[in-house]
């Protein structure tokens, strides 16, 4: 059992080289073992190309040795045409006898239906090694399928003393509380991500472009929330480097919850995750509303005397860092 545990988290490690260019396909890792060894791995290419397991089965140079070899992959394989044709076909056309499944595949495509063909192929299946470690690292893809929104993750910086922005400044630019290393991991992260999420407030207030300059990464698509029509035409956002998406009083009803409203279009435009970036009133209406999964929050070393003050969040934390003069904190909701 431990040499299948060790099998699959290197699936999961290798399944992360997928982060940022899968979505909405899940990042999947697989491996092929013969005798002990490693022959063969992969993981799932960006949207449209390969899945893992296809990409693992053509990285083995003798294939005669995959009927006499062990399979694992992080998720089910699927077992419908989509852009691509079905994991598990190929799987049985190779004759690969062995099939070790970190988690079952929620999306109901699939769900069961990849094992039940690889079964009734005659092909030994095991489901469930390290199920939460592959779970965890699905949980965009979960998330999207079984709560039919995308993985929420909410992003702030506030000063030591509890501030997100001033309450006046002289420019219509960012002002900074974090430090350039700090920036350039909020720029990997919106790399990581199908999209951002901002209100009209940021946009008027600072002109965020919301890409990814600083990292070498593709740009977020950017979501934009504006009730009052009022964000000026020639802002960053409109520059033509990323997709824009912007939610007004045509889209929802701002006069009921907009968090559950905004999730629904973004589940109908196929977007399994979002950073939601500010100000304090958009991310404090997800918050209300309890549509977060994860909150990444800044603390700098400045002050500001007055301001606005930084949302306030119940969650547990996971994870602490410390970036030179700057710490940050992962919370997870509950």
């Amino acid at each position: 059992m431990q040499i299948h545990k060790n099998y699959i988290q290197r699936c999961i490690d290798i399944a992360k080289n997928g982060l940022g260019f899968t979505a909405p396909n899940p990042m999947v890792g697989a491996v092929i073992v013969y005798n002990n060894k490693i022959i063969g791995e992969g993981y799932t290419s960006a949207y449209g190309g390969n899945h893992a397991e296809v990409n693992a089965i053509n990285s083995v140079k003798d294939k005669s040795l995959l009927k006499e070899s062990t399979l694992y992959v992080t998720l089910e394989p699927c077992s419908h045409h989509g852009k691509t044709p079905p994991c598990s076909d190929l799987i049985v056309k190779n004759k690969i006898p062995n099939v070790v499944i970190g988690c079952v595949d929620d999306n109901p495509e699939v769900s069961g239906k990849g094992i039940k063909r690889l079964k009734k192929s005659g092909c030994n299946v095991i489901v469930g090694i390290l199920e939460n470690e592959c779970k965890t690292h699905h949980k965009r893809f979960f998330t999207f399928h079984n709560k039919k929104r995308p993985y929420i993750i909410l992003k702030w910086a506030e000063t030591s003393n509890g501030y997100i922005s001033p309450k006046h400044k002289d420019e219509q630019k960012p002002v900074w509380i974090t430090n350039t290393y700090s920036r350039q991991l909020v720029h990997k992260w919106r790399a990581e991500e199908q999209a951002i999420l901002v209100g009209t407030n940021t946009v008027v207030a600072d002109n965020p472009s919301l890409t990814t300059r600083d990292y070498t990464g593709k740009n977020p698509i950017r979501v934009v929330i504006d009730n009052t029509n009022r964000l000026p035409k020639n802002a960053s956002i409109f520059d033509n480097t990323a997709e824009t998406i912007v939610i007004s009083k045509e889209d929802i009803d701002f006069n009921q919850p907009i968090a559950s409203q905004i999730c629904t279009i973004l589940y109908q435009k196929n977007i399994n995750s979002i950073i939601i970036e500010g100000g304090a009133q958009t991310l404090q209406t997800f918050i209300n509303e309890n549509l977060w999964d994860e909150a990444r929050i800044f603390k700098g070393s400045n002050n500001f005397k007055n301001g606005t003050k930084a949302p306030i969040l119940k969650g547990t934390l996971i994870q602490n860092h410390k970036i030179q003069n700057d710490t940050f904190n992962i919370l997870v909701n509950d």
